[in-house]
């Protein structure tokens, strides 16, 4: 074999390892991306889908930078009709006073917009909430509307980053999954892309990091206190900081049960309005 023959089996093997290094790559970014997925939806099904429905009493402290609070109380209904799919929201508030009796009811869609509805009784009126006001401040909060019903799945690309406990979350140090996430539609979310620490072994997020169209860190989410609720760890206390204001909404869960029965009709305008008592109680 002359030399001019040698030179070119040698860039033919060199091309055959390159390629095939390249196919190893692919392969592997296509399975870390598939946990990350997988991660993803375990954690949602964790967080958002324990029991066939749920009902809770929910306190909402809203603490400005300077320490000022502000109190929200509510009754939190979900009935669930899809695993990991649709869903059902009844929120109906007792306090501050000028809230009072005030309900806010959203239909969880998988694939496309969720539908939202607050009843403001001072105006004995029917408010529908648009799609694009999902990003919108929940009743003064840290938490959006989008935040309370949780995003779609398939409207974010996930990466898997490495196995490390949440950092900076002293109440709940755990091995957790840290996983990546972006927007597919960087105009359908206020944030350019997500951290989150997933834990091992109850699937439950217990730290979000949120980083604007600058790269620039701008909201955290943490879970405080995780109990087991007939069955289901539950986080029963978590925050939502804005790190550029300061200001930040502590939510606490009470009197959490799940598979309660919640009736279909329960999720109408009729009850919007005039809600029974004995689930809001």
């Amino acid at each position: 074999m002359n030399q001019a023959n040698i030179n070119s089996f040698k860039f033919q093997v060199l091309c055959f390892m390159l390629l095939l290094a390249s196919c190893i790559l692919h392969l592997a970014t296509s399975a870390f991306a598939a946990e990350a997925v997988d991660i993803v939806r375990k954690s949602q099904l964790a967080f958002l889908y324990p029991g066939k429905d749920m009902k809770a009493r929910v306190y909402m402290k809203l603490i400005s930078k300077d320490g000022k609070e502000r109190i929200r109380e509510m009754t939190m209904l979900r009935k669930n009709y899809q695993e990991g799919g649709d869903q059902k929201y009844f929120i109906y508030f007792y306090q501050p006073q000028d809230v009072r009796d005030m309900t806010f009811m959203v239909y969880k869609f998988s694939g496309r917009d969720d539908d939202r509805w607050l009843f403001m009784p001072a105006l004995n009126m029917v408010r529908r909430i648009a799609a694009n006001d999902k990003r919108s401040s929940f009743v003064g909060s840290d938490f959006t509307y989008e935040d309370i019903s949780g995003r779609d799945i398939e409207d974010d690309v996930y990466e898997f980053i490495k196995i490390e406990e949440a950092p900076g979350n002293p109440c709940i140090q755990k091995e957790c999954y840290k996983i990546k996430s972006a927007p597919k539609d960087e105009k359908g979310a206020d944030f350019s892309y997500k951290l989150s620490w997933v834990d091992k072994n109850s699937s439950l997020p217990l730290k979000e990091e949120y980083y604007d169209k600058r790269g620039e860190l701008y909201k955290v989410f943490t879970a405080d206190e995780i109990k087991d609720i007939q069955g289901f760890p539950v986080i029963t206390m978590r925050t939502m900081k804005d790190m550029k204001t300061g200001h930040r909404t502590e939510v606490e869960f009470k009197k959490v049960k799940f598979n309660v029965g919640l009736e279909d009709d329960l999720f109408t305008e009729r009850y919007l309005k005039k809600p029974l008592k004995k689930w809001i109680e």
